[in-house]
């Protein structure tokens, strides 16, 4: 019992501060966004290709 309780005593290493490791999260995230807003007109620039395919009525999907 007196090892237990001195194991749990002795914790003095706080390892990554947790500021740090929302901040890590935080610029993931940011990340994220950016890619995301960079492939949000990809349909739109390739709306005549997808028309071009729309008037083929030969019965196929």
């Amino acid at each position: 019992m007196d090892l237990l309780l001195a194991a749990t005593e002795h914790h003095s290493d706080p390892g990554i501060m947790p500021y740090i490791v929302g901040g890590i999260a935080a610029a993931v995230f940011v990340i994220l966004g950016i890619v995301t807003h960079s492939y949000r007109d990809v349909a739109n620039r390739h709306s005549h290709k997808f028309d071009q395919s729309t008037q083929n009525t030969s019965g196929h999907h």
